[in-house]
């Protein structure tokens, strides 16, 4: 596998948005539903009609996560265990970059958290909050996913941004998505299939993009 391989340019297949609040901090997807944090508080999104179909007064300023069961939310220096059906917290433990994190992805029964200008994702505890290991990136390191043992982050840097595979062994890059300019990637999830659904930071937009295969 190349270690700098050719940029392709991203497919994007459809917009949602835009939505009230600050700007799209995370996304994730239950299965189902795709989930936005917009600040104030968390939405779920219908990707077939584009609608909001729950809302819960949830803080959160960066990544966002689902182990099937429970969300996680970045909410300043902390990442919030919550109940779906109600909203209630559940637990909370310190976020690795204490307030300087984005995006969070849930995978191998691990949190994998993204630190923007640090250039890393850290796999933690879930529990604790423990590091127990972490991977460099040569890109500031927006949202977070893994899909089919795959790992993938989102760059955003000005105007450009991509969505990267890279080797989770050395950081590696080993795919490489260009998004048209001007449109930036804030979260970052897979929806266990076909698409990534993609934060757009201020534009209060997120975006499905066709998620390559081979």
């Amino acid at each position: 596998m190349s270690r700098n391989p050719p940029t392709q340019p991203a497919q994007i297949v459809r917009e949602y948005g835009p939505f009230d609040g600050t700007a799209v901090h995370g996304v994730t997807h239950d299965g189902r539903h795709v989930w936005a944090a917009l600040g104030p508080c968390l939405v779920a999104i219908d990707p077939a009609s584009g609608e909001t179909v729950r809302t819960l007064a949830r803080p959160g300023d960066a990544g966002t996560a689902f182990d099937g069961r429970h969300l996680y939310q970045i909410a300043e220096a902390r990442i919030d265990k919550i109940d779906p059906a109600d909203g209630r917290v559940l637990a909370s433990i310190p976020a690795p970059g204490q307030g300087a994190d984005s995006g969070m992805a849930w995978a191998e029964g691990s949190l994998w958290v993204g630190q923007y200008r640090e250039r890393k994702i850290h796999q933690i505890d879930p529990e604790t909050g423990a590091i127990l290991r972490t991977i460099a990136s040569d890109r500031f390191v927006t949202g977070v996913t893994w899909v089919d043992g795959e790992l993938w982050h989102g760059t955003w840097e000005g105007d450009d941004s991509e969505l990267r595979r890279v080797d989770p062994a050395d950081g590696a890059v080993l795919q490489r998505l260009q998004m048209p300019a001007g449109v930036g990637v804030s979260g970052l999830e897979s929806d266990g299939g076909d698409l990534f659904y993609c934060g757009g930071g201020g534009s209060q937009r997120v975006r499905a993009v066709r998620r390559p295969r081979g």
